[in-house]
């Protein structure tokens, strides 16, 4: 029996390592006023970052329980093993729905086996997850194996990332108005991270330069295993390429780190953290 791994598009992973890898991403709905599309099918990432700097606002949606029962039943019927590693349910209702498909199936197929995993994790931190799970599939490990390996990774992939402008944080309800108004004027750029399955501020930095620098500073003193140069690090960024590889430089010269996931924030996470966001992942501990 064959085991299939899914996710959703919240992972941010390159589409070339998800079909090296054979991972199903199922799209998360973005809405724009009355029209809802599917992130990475029918609106690409380039097209929600230029309608936000024209001022349009993007909305998201959770992939519904029933669209996870045809995803889910097709696979079951071909006679596989499924994992299904979802975005943060501290962030999004998808792994709830995700959830609510397996025991609608389990009641008409009680022999399937189907897991479903709460990453904790989003963007690429998440996608660093699914890639360990979707990498140990390919090497030939068992579906506990596999989940062994993803419930490690959700533990302890790490989430440094800004944001080039607040007042997506205050659209998104994350900070208050008063405090949007008073970060743009001052060009407060905040440090963010992802605790327990939900975003978390950790620091307010000011200037674009010192935040690059700070992010790199946080890496050392947040990792746990001393050598991070055989460290896969995942880099996404909100349409800003060369910030991206601004950043990827610093790294591999403060660490040595040479092996690199890097890729455009999606439009289901880039609606929320707009243009000009950068991230950064790794796992704090080695398995």
């Amino acid at each position: 029996m064959s085991i299939k791994i899914l996710c959703d598009s919240a992972c941010d992973l390159p589409r070339t390592l998800l079909e090296e890898l054979e991972i199903e991403e199922l799209p998360i709905v973005l809405i724009k006023g009355e029209k809802e599309y599917f992130d990475k099918v029918n609106i690409d990432p380039e097209e929600v970052y230029k309608g936000m700097r024209d001022g349009e606002v993007f909305r998201t949606a959770q992939i519904t329980p029933i669209t996870f029962e045809n995803a889910f039943e097709k696979h079951i019927k071909n006679g596989h093993e499924i994992i299904y590693i979802g975005f943060s349910s501290g962030l999004s209702a998808t792994f709830q729905s995700a959830s609510i498909a397996k025991m609608t199936l389990k009641e008409k197929y009680p022999d399937a086996d189907i897991a479903v995993i709460d990453s904790k994790a989003a963007s690429c931190g998440y996608g660093l997850v699914v890639y360990e799970a979707g990498t140990a599939r390919k090497n030939g490990a068992s579906m506990e194996e596999i989940i062994k390996i993803t419930e490690f990774y959700s533990e302890n992939v790490d989430h440094i990332f800004t944001v080039d402008n607040i007042e997506y944080l205050y659209r998104g309800g994350r900070i208050s108005r008063t405090n949007a108004i008073l970060g743009g004027m001052l060009n407060i750029k905040p440090i963010l991270e992802v605790r327990d399955g939900k975003l978390v501020a950790m620091e307010k930095v000011r200037g674009k330069n010192k935040v690059l620098k700070r992010m790199v500073e946080l890496v050392g003193e947040r990792n746990i295993d001393s050598d991070l140069s055989n460290t896969t690090f995942c880099i996404t960024h909100g349409d800003d390429l060369e910030t991206a590889d601004k950043l990827k430089a610093m790294i591999t010269e403060k660490y040595g780190v040479n092996d690199y996931i890097t890729n455009q924030i999606g439009g289901a996470i880039g609606a929320h953290v707009g243009p000009g966001s950068l991230t950064l992942f790794y796992s704090k501990r080695k398995m």
